[in-house]
């Protein structure tokens, strides 16, 4: 499941587009304020950033000039009214991958999102192996020594998160967060029950769980030995 990340200010629009991706099978978090983008960036990865031009505190183009200069890898889409040939040329060189104009239409979004995913996403991160797990985010499939494991979509994320970064410890709410969206209300016991059922599938009988729980934190993903 691709984490993207929204920044619009006209509520109206970053609504629908939430709601949009969200049911597209997307993690979306979404702001409207260039400063609040700013701050997320420096602390969360993202797959694709879909930027407005025109925000309150830092522009979008700003943003996407700052997060290119800081090493920034993922994907980026602009939003904006401006049409003029001289804007879209401010908008690729200061980094972004795409570009679309106000108004547009929902599928054409959609369209131009999973064209960037495919442009660049690498393939290490496509398919990841750590043991004797391996996951495929081409397909959404979890494998465990090549067999397949049964995995609900909202395990697939959670596992996907939590593979990605081995050792790390991620909060109950980043868990949240990338798995259903920011401004979800799934409460903590949903994020403990998931866990519960990804470890049957994917813990050998007998041996510790590849997922330990970090008492007051949340989970992280262990090495195998």
């Amino acid at each position: 499941m691709a984490k993207i990340l929204l920044v619009e200010d006209e509520v109206d629009l970053r609504d629908t587009v939430r709601d949009w991706l969200t049911e597209d099978s997307y993690a979306v978090e979404s702001l409207t304020s260039g400063d609040e983008a700013l701050s997320v960036l420096g602390a969360h990865e993202y797959d694709l950033l879909i930027l407005d031009w025109m925000l309150p505190g830092k522009s979008g183009l700003e943003i996407c000039s700052l997060y290119r200069r800081n090493g920034g890898r993922a994907a980026i889409l602009m939003l904006t009214a401006k049409r003029a040939l001289t804007s879209i040329e401010q908008a690729f060189e200061a980094g972004a991958d795409d570009y679309l104009t106000k108004p547009f239409k929902l599928r054409e979004l959609s369209a131009r999102i999973k064209a960037l995913l495919r442009r660049t996403s690498p393939a290490s991160i496509e398919r990841h192996q750590v043991g004797e797990l391996t996951l495929d985010r081409r397909i959404f499939k979890a494998f465990k020594k090549g067999e397949p494991l049964h995995l609900l979509p909202k395990e697939f994320s959670i596992l996907e998160l939590l593979m990605l970064e081995p050792g790390r410890v991620y909060s109950v709410d980043e868990i949240i967060n990338h798995t259903w969206g920011q401004d979800s209300e799934v409460v903590p016991e949903t994020v403990r029950s998931n866990i519960r059922s990804i470890r049957k599938k994917i813990d050998t009988p007998d041996k510790v769980s590849l997922i330990t729980n970090v008492h007051g934190i949340g989970y992280r993903f262990e090495l195998p030995a």
